[in-house]
């Protein structure tokens, strides 16, 4: 299965972050939450330093592109194999540095990659 890191973790359930990680439970993959609050979500810690995880597949955005640039060092070291950026998360720049590297990014959302078995 695809490991994911959602970068923008929440316990917030009106959040889009919270329902990914939802969804993406659901469907059997091995989350990483990761984001600026302290909390849980379905029993997995928020990691709330920029230690480099390993064997990530996928990262998933819920940052806004006026946020990321703290983050760029992080995702780029992670070296995912895809990087989706979710509606309201598109940035050219990233995605440009991104691509340099060999990650696959999309302007995707998780939720409906999900639903529709693209994911």
């Amino acid at each position: 299965m695809k490991k994911t890191l959602i970068l923008g973790a929440t316990n917030n359930p009106t959040r889009y972050a919270y329902e990914a990680a939802r969804r993406l439970l659901y469907a059997g993959y091995e989350i990483v939450p990761v984001g600026i609050k302290n909390g849980e979500v379905f029993g997995k810690s928020i990691i709330n330093q920029k230690n480099i995880q390993s064997d990530i597949h996928t990262i998933t955005l819920y940052v806004g592109a006026n946020n990321q640039t703290e983050w760029y060092d992080y995702i780029l070291q992670t070296r995912p194999q895809r990087l989706i950026f979710n509606p309201g998360t598109e940035n050219d720049e990233l995605a440009q540095l991104a691509e340099n590297q060999g990650i696959e990014t999309l302007e995707a959302c998780t939720l409906v990659m999900l639903s529709t078995g693209q994911y």
